[in-house]
């Protein structure tokens, strides 16, 4: 799955500890999201998604394989 979140973190001017303490979640939790390595709940994604003023659709981007 891959994300647009550190684009939306840069254009808010948010550090990834920043976005964590506003969702509930880690620092290394943000990390891992943004290189792919972790696939939040559906919860942590409506989070992340209202702190940016936009959709899960546009903020993750799922494409099977």
């Amino acid at each position: 799955m891959e994300n647009r979140l550190k684009e939306y973190r840069a254009r808010d001017n948010l550090n990834q500890s920043d976005l964590g303490k506003l969702v509930g979640a880690s620092r290394q939790t943000i990390s891992l999201i943004e290189r792919g390595d972790y696939s939040p709940s559906v919860i942590l994604a409506l989070k992340i998604a209202k702190i940016f003023g936009t959709t899960v659709e546009e903020l993750f981007l799922y494409e099977e394989e």
